[in-house]
């Protein structure tokens, strides 16, 4: 039986399927858990526990489900330690998302974000938006 495929989603995409459980962006986030292995980083994680603290985000997320949801994620995904250090997409921020599918050797980078979707494919890596991650694209 061949290994599931790994998925590096972004925090943009995670974020959007915490707070909009009807949307493309959970349905991706769902296939992704269902089909495949979602791995993660500790930059990765500091960074959705950071976006998920911003008080604009209190109205739609209690702290609890805050903390819920990071707790599901670290149980259901991967933790991977990155040892490299990538400087190839133009938002110097969102190289993090490389370096992970690199050290991981992901299939699948799934963002809605132009500085990385115009890198498709990166060193055999999908870069999908939610919709193409869906549609099989």
């Amino acid at each position: 039986m061949p290994d599931k495929p790994i998925y590096v989603l972004d925090a943009n995409v995670i974020v959007s399927a915490v707070l909009l459980p009807r949307s493309l962006t959970r349905k991706a986030f769902d296939k992704a858990m269902r089909e495949g292995e979602i791995v993660v980083s500790e930059a990765v994680v500091n960074e959705l526990d950071e976006v998920l603290r911003r008080p604009k985000l209190n109205k739609y997320i209690h702290e609890e489900e805050r903390i819920q949801f990071l707790m599901m994620l670290l149980r259901e995904s991967r933790i991977v330690r990155v040892n490299r250090i990538i400087e190839d997409c133009r938002d110097p921020k969102d190289n993090k998302y490389l370096e992970l599918a690199l050290e991981a050797g992901a299939t699948c980078i799934v963002s809605g974000d132009k500085d990385l979707l115009v890198l498709h494919p990166y060193h055999g890596i999908q870069i999908r938006n939610p919709k193409q991650f869906l549609d099989g694209e």
